[in-house]
């Protein structure tokens, strides 16, 4: 299955920011065992490139492993090394999607305005992530999906347990998400067995179970 085969599939992309080392393989271990199947490690985060490195050897085929924050080519590039499946950017570089073309990793940019959708499509990107996506709220999404329904989006900021069917039924192709899966008290308390739950949850709503 292809990186994009499975955005389209499990709908949702887990983000992991600002986080340990620990921290972020202990949260990525809960994910995927709450049927998570999809991450990002954002190049903002302390040692995300190590992380990326190691999740791809630990989960293999897996967990799709992805770069998140990857804002011009050498990102893109030092994202690649580590072993990258995909990358999500929350700007649009022309020159990264078409690195990532070359070297045959997915890249989803981010963009806000119907004019920052077509060309990023235009310019190769698979789908495209609808950034700031808390501040545009669902109602720009249905809104934009109207004239532009066959280019693949993936909405991220603003996506809770409770709205993401609402989401889905607007038509995005998936969500990122964030502190809304990964709970940062959890996290500091060591309840990784409540984002597992949490992920559990999610991947039902996805699903259409629950």
């Amino acid at each position: 299955m292809s990186t994009f085969e499975a955005v389209v599939r499990h709908k949702i992309i887990a983000i992991l920011r600002g986080l340990s080392d620990q921290e972020a393989d202990a949260v990525v271990e809960a994910l995927a065992d709450g049927g998570i199947r999809l991450v990002e490690a954002t190049l903002n985060t302390a040692g995300a490139l190590g992380m990326i490195h190691r999740w791809r050897e630990k989960y293999d085929a897996g967990l799709y492993v992805g770069a998140g924050t990857v804002l011009n080519v050498e990102m893109a590039k030092d994202a690649a090394a580590a072993g990258a499946q995909f990358m999500i950017s929350p700007n649009f570089d022309p020159k990264v999607v078409e690195y990532g073309i070359k070297q045959g990793i997915d890249v989803y940019p981010g963009v806000m305005t119907p004019t920052e959708i077509v060309n990023a499509w235009n310019a190769g990107a698979k789908a495209v992530k609808i950034f700031p996506s808390a501040t545009l709220g669902l109602n720009y999404i249905k809104e934009i999906r109207a004239p532009l329904d066959s280019i693949p989006m993936i909405a991220t900021g603003g996506v809770t347990l409770a709205n993401f069917p609402d989401f889905l039924q607007a038509g995005v192709t998936a969500v990122g998400l964030g502190s809304s899966l990964a709970d940062k008290q959890a996290i500091r308390e060591g309840r990784f067995d409540r984002i597992a739950e949490s992920a559990r949850a999610f991947v039902r709503a996805a699903e259409g179970q629950g």
